[in-house]
């Protein structure tokens, strides 16, 4: 967008405003949906000026920043850090952060783990290779330049990456008698060494600029690992002992920021009545129960991954739709219920591989969600926010798994992400709060959720 139109696409924040200002703002942010711009629009809304770049809180079952409501729309790119290890890709990650912004999106999550394997952060158990953590370190401090806080997950349930597998093997090449990959979660070794890389993250200092990771506002939480499963005991009892003792630990080495698992969602033994919301009935007997594992101490939010093109069936169809809204529906019930706090829908997409697939279907997969959590937002619910699987940069085609959607190719969904975006930011905006809360006349908020919109 040229300097001229930037500078007419600002938005009033600080003081109250009107329905007919409201509607307008919406109207110019609908006018620039294809690509709006990376400066202003989204700052002003959100009121997150430079100086008040501060971390993220709970507050019951809200997100808040300097007190005041933060709603998400963000995405994953898990490859960040090591793309920005190698100077020929390192461009990619600015791309990547660069174009979320310009449709306002401003959560990602990604690796902040790669363990024994090519480019490895974690050659060996405490042993680490510099020049990584400096990609890491890069992609924090980039991130800030755009206004994007990042979720970091510290190791993988599967094996790329490393993961649970590889810490394994590295006991079994320590000498120790281990018969299983869920060995990870109760051996003590094995613990060790996770709890020796979760130290080691969190207190980094940052050599770009010079804050410590675990003090740094762009870190939005930590998560334990990415899709956590214990197969081999199905009660679950292994995989909540893990959970309990690592929140605590992480909590123990940084109390400020917020913590999350990295789950899945499946419902488990501890909650019978609502297994029937699973995907499937395998989904129960993978070690792992919604409700039980968020209750553990030291967990601020819950998360939930949707692929219903993996868990129901590959080809595409409306069950995915129905099954997407029923599965939300039903966690955003149990947070505000049972657990009272946010739940962050952190991972969804389609695949193009899939049959029958079509873009159409993709935009009406990504509607039914945003929607689905609009319906929780404008009541102040427990919808705290959804990231895409998955955003690329042009020219990453071959790192493409099926999920990757790039904005510059796909106009409709940008589209649908920026006015999505703009509804949350408005939301969140300490002008339409107060006018939310504070007018007595119909909430000035309502049209944000038209579907005509």
């Amino acid at each position: 967008m040229a300097d001229e139109e930037r500078s007419n696409f600002a938005f009033p924040s600080k003081f109250e405003i009107g329905v007919e200002q409201l509607e307008t703002m919406v109207e110019e942010a609908e006018d620039h949906l294809a690509y709006p711009s990376t400066t202003n629009w989204i700052d002003e809304m959100n009121g997150m000026e430079d100086e008040e770049w501060a971390m993220v809180q709970r507050k019951g079952n809200q997100f808040v920043v300097n007190d005041q409501p933060f709603y998400v729309n963000g995405f994953n790119t898990y490859w960040l850090m090591v793309f920005a290890a190698d100077q020929s890709t390192r461009g990619k990650v600015t791309d990547v952060f660069k174009q979320a912004a310009s449709v306002g999106l401003t959560i990602c999550r990604t690796w902040a783990f790669n363990d024994g394997q090519w480019r490895a952060l974690q050659k060996s158990p405490a042993v680490y290779d510099e020049e990584v953590f400096k990609a890491l370190d890069f992609v924090i401090s980039e991130a800030k330049k755009y206004k994007i806080r990042l979720i970091l997950s510290l190791t993988n349930n599967w094996d790329a990456y490393g993961g649970k597998p590889q810490y394994v093997k590295w006991g079994k090449e320590a000498g120790l008698n281990l018969t299983s990959d869920d060995d990870f979660f109760a051996h003590p070794t094995l613990k060790s060494y996770y709890k020796a890389h979760v130290k080691t993250v969190l207190n980094r200092v940052n050599t770009l600029t010079n804050i410590t990771y675990k003090d740094d506002p762009t870190v939005f939480a930590w998560e334990l690992m990415n899709e956590p499963r214990c197969t081999s005991d199905p009660s679950g009892d292994k995989l909540q002992e893990w959970i309990q003792e690592m929140a605590v630990f992480v909590k123990s080495v940084d109390p400020k920021h917020l913590v999350e698992i990295g789950l899945e969602g499946f419902y488990g033994p501890s909650t019978l009545n609502r297994v029937q919301y699973n995907p499937n009935t395998y989904a129960q007997q993978v070690g792992t129960d919604f409700i039980r594992n968020h209750q553990a101490l030291g967990v601020d939010f819950a998360s939930v991954h949707i692929y219903a093109d993996s868990w129901i069936s590959q080809s595409i169809s409306d069950v995915h739709l129905q099954f997407t809204e029923s599965w939300i529906k039903a966690h955003i019930d149990d947070a505000e219920k049972y657990l009272g706090m946010p739940v962050v829908f952190a991972e969804f997409g389609v695949s193009t591989k899939d049959p029958g697939y079509n873009v159409s279907f993709r935009d009406t997969l990504i509607n039914t969600v945003y929607k689905t959590l609009l319906n929780s937002t404008k009541k102040g619910g427990s919808g705290g926010g959804s990231l895409l699987w998955q955003l690329f940069p042009d020219g990453t085609d071959y790192m493409d798994d099926g999920y990757a959607i790039v904005l510059s190719k796909s106009p409709s969904t940008s589209n649908i992400i920026a006015l999505h975006s703009t509804r949350l930011a408005l939301f969140n905006s300490k002008c339409a709060w107060k006018c939310k809360w504070g007018c007595r006349k119909k909430s000035p908020l309502e049209f944000l959720y038209n579907d005509d919109l």
